[in-house]
């Protein structure tokens, strides 16, 4: 059984990749920091249906407590299938916005990606198979107010998806990213109100965290060898 780490399992998004994967056969390990509870319910969830799942609960911007986590999860076997899902909002326009709001979303999202991709790198290489999957944003393809700290992370994790496509091509492992746009999640519905959304959205609704999810079960599966390098938005048509 190919084993999965979702980064941030325990959000609304990442619950429903957690358990896509799940029910696509995979053993996954619910990552989580502050959400242990949320991580084991939605483990507890998974099992329930006859699927496999675990707990992980470590700070992705400790680099050193992510290596000795991951390491222990590595005492089992490669991790073949990673979902780099964690990330952070703090918003505010550009001459407002701290120093502490800018490096907290930077840590999260882009060092994160680092601190838990490049351990795993090398023995999913020794397998010859794998997929990385990193979510983004669509603020990363079209910017938004507010958001450059957010925007700056992700644009720079399309940049490197792109050049560790190109690495790994060769050792049978895919690299993509996936920018959603408007999904229905708490953060969301605090933000947008049906209203705002009709205007925003061509299609007139917020997508469903389990849409992401299936976008993102395909690009994990074997059906997805082919693909690699890409930022795949899916938004209702917003671009």
């Amino acid at each position: 059984m190919k084993r999965a780490l979702v980064t941030g399992g325990s959000g609304g998004i990442g619950a429903a990749i957690c358990k896509r994967l799940a029910a696509d056969g995979l053993h996954v390990i619910v990552h989580a920091n502050r959400g242990r509870d949320k991580a084991s319910a939605i483990c507890t969830a998974i099992i329930a249906d006859g699927g496999s799942a675990e707990v992980a609960v470590f700070d992705i911007t400790d680099a050193e407590a992510t290596k000795v986590a991951l390491e222990t999860l590595l005492e089992a076997g490669p991790v073949q299938v990673l979902v780099n899902n964690a990330g952070i909002h703090s918003d505010a326009v550009f001459p407002g916005m701290t120093s502490a709001q800018w490096h907290s979303v930077i840590d999260v999202s882009l060092h994160g990606f680092f601190n838990v991709t490049q351990p795993l790198t090398m023995p999913m290489i020794r397998t010859r198979w794998g997929r990385i999957i990193n979510v983004s944003s669509i603020a990363a393809v079209t910017g938004n107010r507010g958001q450059v700290n957010y925007s700056a992370a992700k644009g720079a994790l399309h940049s490197a998806t792109k050049s560790l496509a190109l690495e790994l091509a060769s050792r049978g492992i895919t690299v993509n990213a996936v920018a959603p746009g408007i999904i229905a999640t708490g953060m969301i519905e605090e933000a947008f109100d049906d209203k705002a959304i009709q205007n925003i959205v061509p299609m007139k609704r917020a997508g469903k965290p389990e849409e992401v999810a299936d976008l993102i079960g395909f690009l994990a599966s074997p059906n997805a060898a082919y693909i690699s390098g890409q930022i795949i938005s899916i938004n209702g048509g917003m671009i």
